[in-house]
């Protein structure tokens, strides 16, 4: 869907979005800049999957977009449309585009919160929060996605690693099997062996839609093509005591298409052969840690979370557990903001950056590995930092082996990347 003057909405549509967006703004989209015959253009894109309508704006709609921050009525936004642009707007032009973003969900409005209203009710109705991968990035069938999984191993690396200690936890990616695949299989088929021991695994995954210092639990059970691995629903209970109920679960609808727990937990349930048994998962989202990239609170300080990983930390007392960061590293090049492409010399650079960052994670110091990234403002755009941390602090002072590293390519110019790598901690 390309929003542009030619599609206009009724009058009814005007006088309902001038009642209730007098002051409009964009909600967090994922977006990208492409071009079209020529011409550049940006693409929106639904992360919490409320609609399957892809918005595509010229550089002047995605300008006004942008001013919508929530401090600007409509005539605010004509005029600083007009100072940036030129561009004159009459009062019915500004209301028939913002009709239109709202139309779109592109707005935090009343529209766009009966839609999540909708969303959340259907994802807790459902039996359990169902693949939303499946046949996209591995195949729905069972047999088929274990012949999948099993195809990585001729492309990872041998061996040997390091075999001396009982493994606690790990590092897995969250990029797709296709790019990631060798690495994945390396880091959970060391790990095998404490899968099949482990009776309760939580997952930490990053939530690219979560809001700030965000921990996000569901009591939905994640489903597999082998299944469905049923949730610790004390675990979850506790924390979310320790969270507040409201605040647990302000945003669980991003577990619906949130792909990094999904992933990881396609992998486990694998190697489990299809069967749970006693085995429970707690799948715990974590939102963005950018306030603490960019200022000096400390989430050491912030004591919900404190009091979740006190509560998680009684919740496993007694019980063999696996705790595991389903995380990515970088990412750099256009496709992320960078003015350059990433060729040879920038990527052995990335490789020497990542080789400290992951030297820290293996010293098992979540201090150290927040105070390395917040040093250099996020620069490298580590989208795993959140779980990573999450599953330091728990795993209070294990220490870690690389597995296994890869630079994948996200562009067709081989100019953009994502770093990642398996860590295996004991």
């Amino acid at each position: 869907m390309e929003i542009g003057l030619r599609h206009k909405p009724t009058r009814g549509k005007v006088a309902s979005l001038q009642a209730s967006l007098e002051r409009p703004r964009l909600r967090p989209l994922g977006n990208q800049w492409i071009e079209q015959d020529g011409k550049p253009m940006l693409i929106l894109r639904d992360r919490l999957g409320l609609t399957d309508r892809v918005a595509m704006l010229p550089p002047a709609l995605a300008l006004l977009l942008s001013l919508c921050d929530g401090t600007r009525d409509l005539a605010a936004l004509r005029t600083a449309f007009m100072l940036r642009t030129g561009l004159t707007l009459t009062p019915t032009q500004m209301s028939e585009i913002i009709a239109q973003f709202d139309s779109a969900l592109l707005l935090d409005s009343p529209r766009l919160a009966r839609a999540q209203a909708e969303a959340l009710a259907a994802y807790r109705a459902a039996p359990e929060r169902a693949p939303s991968l499946a046949d996209r990035t591995y195949p729905a069938e069972p047999e088929a996605c274990h012949r999948a999984l099993r195809d990585y191993a001729s492309a990872a690396s041998p061996g040997p690693w390091p075999t001396s200690g009982e493994i606690r936890g790990l590092v897995s990616p969250h990029i797709d099997y296709q790019r990631g695949g060798p690495v994945y299989s390396q880091v959970w088929s060391l790990a095998a062996e404490a899968v099949a021991r482990a009776e309760v695994v939580v997952v930490f995954g990053t939530d690219h839609a979560g809001g700030p210092g965000r921990l996000t639990l569901t009591r939905q059970s994640y489903a597999t093509p082998f299944g469905v691995l049923p949730t610790a629903l004390d675990a979850v209970d506790a924390v979310a005591d320790a969270l507040g109920e409201e605040a647990a679960y302000a945003e669980e609808l991003h577990h619906r298409n949130e792909h990094s727990i999904e992933l990881a937990a396609v992998w486990l349930h694998h190697l489990l052969d299809g069967n749970g048994g006693s085995y429970q998962l707690v799948p715990i989202l974590c939102g963005s840690f950018q306030t603490y990239v960019e200022g000096a609170a400390d989430p050491a300080d912030d004591p919900r979370l404190e009091a979740a990983l006190a509560a998680l930390r009684r919740s496993l007392a007694g019980r063999r557990s696996l705790v595991v960061a389903a995380a990515d590293l970088a990412h750099v090049g256009p496709a992320f903001g960078d003015p350059h492409p990433f060729g040879a010399p920038q990527r052995e650079q990335l490789a020497q950056v990542d080789d400290r960052l992951l030297e820290t994670i293996c010293a098992g110091d979540a201090a150290a590995l927040l105070a390395s990234v917040r040093e250099e403002r996020d620069r490298w755009r580590v989208c795993g930092l959140p779980p990573i941390y999450m599953a330091l602090r728990l795993l209070d002072g294990a220490r870690g082996d690389v597995i296994s590293y890869a630079q994948c390519p996200t562009d067709h110019t081989d100019g953009s990347w994502v770093s990642v790598a398996g860590v295996v901690f004991r």
